[in-house]
């Protein structure tokens, strides 16, 4: 079966020539939905993949109307193929993995996306390490125990935690993990 997958940005965007050209493609079922692409939650998109049975394939105008990155089109791709479908674009013939050479060609596609990824990585490990020989620590700042402290003051004198937090001038977050480390302590 042919699953058709179109998506615009807005609202006032108009379907209409995906549509035309999905159905012209012999689409069996068209799923569609007017969200950005940057947004990782499409319910039709998860809907349609639900839908996919080995050997189904899903269709799109262009890789634009799936995914606004690379990263983004890969996991979906991934979950497409762990179904038995296959993916293929209109725009973009090179990506047809109905076929060996489409196959072939997202393989290559999605290891060189990988290679970025791990070479990001690097970067960033030796970014903390060359920052640790200067003597400088990246992360969050620590907070001062005298705040955290004055928090824990103000509870114990019937202040609820929320206001506790803002008078010190603390995140509840701090607190709660503050509160978590002294619980597990304890249990210690």
């Amino acid at each position: 079966m042919k699953f058709g997958y179109m998506r615009v940005s807005t609202a006032d965007q108009n379907l209409d020539r995906q549509k035309f050209q999905l159905e012209e493609f012999g689409c069996d079922r068209i799923f569609f939905e007017k969200v950005t692409g940057t947004k990782r939650e499409r319910s039709e998109l998860n809907q349609m993949i639900d839908y996919l049975r080995q050997n189904d394939t899903v269709v799109v105008t262009d890789l634009t109307r799936l995914s606004r990155s690379t990263q983004d089109l890969i996991e979906i791709t991934e979950l497409i193929s762990n179904k038995g479908a296959h993916l293929k674009s209109l725009k973009e013939a090179w990506l047809d993995t109905t076929t060996a050479h489409g196959k072939m060609l997202f393989t290559i596609f999605a290891g060189i996306a990988q290679f970025e990824r791990d070479l990001i990585s690097e970067r960033t490990k030796e970014g903390i390490e060359a920052a640790k020989k200067r003597g400088r620590y990246p992360g969050r700042p620590k907070i001062d125990d005298e705040k955290i402290n004055y928090a824990l003051y103000l509870m114990k004198q019937g202040v609820n935690r929320t206001e506790a937090t803002e008078r010190a001038g603390i995140s509840r977050m701090t607190l709660y993990r503050k509160l978590q480390d002294n619980n597990n302590s304890k249990g210690h």
